[in-house]
């Protein structure tokens, strides 16, 4: 990739202008009634036996659906990041809803706590056992029951691959409004579960907009089978959203419809170097304004964070050789027509340099470099956890007057800390930050928190945009949320999972 001609020699004059260093010394508390309880085993829950993994060994199948060797049960009881660790001796794989009704039905008559798995690609370890919960894998639930060319609605199994049913409906000219990095990895139940944003929200929306059904099992065993394939249906209270981005809390789903969209024929992407926040900032609404509804993607990235993927990750290429910008903004348009997304993002460019928001910048000739600029994006994550021993990950959505001041003034908070990275990036389209910071050891947090949080909520952002709460931030839902919200969610629970068997600890505050 090279430069594209005619971006050359303009210069950005807009300064920055973030909170000045140091203001967070004047910030006080802001919900005092946040509290972060040290989590102990609930003595609710019983203690599994050898009767108890027999019976569950024969609800499942028998032994080919069901690990207990210590060596395999590792992969299971910790998270990808190696920062949430269970001691669970028994996973289960179960094959099809039957299977899971009745090993929840088990579980909640003996009072034996569950974790419900699907990738295992979470970042607040939602997926992974604090104590000895039994694990329930969802991956063996992978089969693509149907899909409609003419609606383009999927019906599939929980367990399905998000990248894998993304292909299937690629062949058939559609694809999932959802992209994610761990895209070969996460499995279409846990992006529901979870409610993943991904990339592509600013053009597609939440996934509540794309889920017109699933089928789950609550906390008794029960099967609630909600699984149409219509996209509109206005009988009684919608269910099915409680169990979006509920994380396995108050039921587990097993099968899902989702209505896919057609695949664009055309795209490219262009990626901007600018020398301020403030030029970043001013480039959304030009590309709102110039694609139109040919977004599909605007990411923005700092130029620490670029540095750190240039530096440990040898199959990233720097885009722009010899040059370093303080920031770099993605952007994506798509179309049915090469010649209207060509037009569209040629006169968008010409438009950010004439306006001086980009200084400097490569524009997509062919595939390779779309893919190239995109695994710069994306190879962020795994740079940072390379960089240091610890690491610090804050997923926030903020207003965009507050939005990277918090990259700065965390900056200036860590300021001195050897051996320290702080680095930002997001989705700007939808006001969603990843903060990231990386250090020699984990006393770095005390620092970090609840600081960060209270910052956010003093902006009136949310701890989170879309990873979900889990085991890392449950304990600061009130950050975002009122207690008589708290209050309902908790009744929630308890008619869903009267017993509190699925996934505990999690999501809700301790007490």
């Amino acid at each position: 990739m090279g430069k594209a001609a005619g971006w050359l020699g303009m210069r950005c004059l807009t300064l920055s202008t973030g909170p000045k260093a140091g203001a967070w010394r004047r910030w006080m508390s802001v919900t005092p009634n946040v509290r972060k309880v040290e989590p102990k085993r609930d003595a609710r829950y019983g203690a599994l036996t050898d009767a108890h993994a027999g019976a569950l060994e024969q609800l499942v199948g028998g032994s080919a659906n069901v690990i207990t060797d210590e060596e395999h049960l590792k992969a299971y009881n910790s998270c990808w990041m190696n920062k949430f660790h269970g001691q669970s001796k028994l996973v289960l794989r179960p094959r099809s809803t039957e299977q899971v009704s009745a090993v929840v039905a088990y579980c909640n008559e003996h009072r034996l706590a569950l974790v419900p798995q699907g990738g295992n690609t979470g970042l607040v370890g939602g997926s992974v056992p604090l104590f000895d919960e039994i694990i329930l894998s969802l991956g063996k639930m992978d089969k693509i029951e149907s899909f409609d060319d003419i609606s383009g609605v999927a019906v599939t199994q929980a367990g399905v691959v998000l990248e894998t049913l993304d292909t299937f409906v690629g062949e058939r000219g559609y694809r999932v409004p959802l992209d994610l990095g761990a895209k070969g990895s996460c499995q279409i139940g846990g992006n529901v579960a979870t409610h993943a944003g991904g990339s592509r929200f600013v053009k597609y929306g939440s996934l509540r907009n794309s889920v017109l059904g699933m089928e789950v099992v609550t906390g008794d065993g029960t099967v609630i089978d909600s699984l149409k394939v219509l996209k509109k249906d206005n009988t009684g209270y919608d269910l099915k959203s409680l169990f979006i981005g509920s994380e396995g809390t108050l039921g587990i789903i097993t099968q899902l419809s989702i209505a896919c969209v057609k695949r664009p024929h055309a795209s490219q992407v262009a990626l901007f170097a600018c020398e301020s926040f403030d030029s970043v900032k001013k480039v959304l609404p030009l590309a709102r304004t110039r694609l139109g509804e040919t977004l599909s993607a605007i990411e923005f990235m700092d130029g620490a964070a670029v540095q750190l993927a240039l530096k440990h990750l040898h199959h990233v290429e720097d885009p722009m050789p010899g040059e370093q910008h303080p920031f770099y903004v993605l952007v994506e348009a798509e179309s049915a027509e090469n010649f209207v997304v060509e037009q569209l993002m040629d006169r968008f460019v010409t438009e950010a340099f004439e306006a001086g928001l980009a200084v400097n910048g490569v524009m997509s000739q062919n595939d390779d470099q779309k893919h190239k600029m995109w695994a710069l994006r994306e190879s962020l994550p795994e740079a940072v956890q390379k960089s240091g021993n610890a690491t610090f990950k804050y997923d926030v959505s903020l207003p965009m007057d507050a939005f990277y001041a918090l990259v700065e003034d965390t900056r200036s908070r860590v300021r001195g800390q050897e051996g320290v990275h702080c680095v930002g990036w997001g989705h700007i389209g939808d006001g969603n930050l990843h903060l990231n910071l990386s250090a020699p050891s984990k006393g770095l947090s005390e620092l970090l928190e609840p600081w960060v949080y209270e910052w956010v909520s003093k902006h009136r952002g949310s701890i989170s945009a879309e990873h979900g709460l889990g085991q890392m931030k449950n304990h600061g839902i009130l950050y975002s949320r009122t207690a008589p919200e708290l209050a309902l969610m908790r009744q929630l629970k308890q008619v869903f999972d009267p017993n509190a068997i699925l996934n505990p600890y999690k999501m809700l505050p301790l007490v």
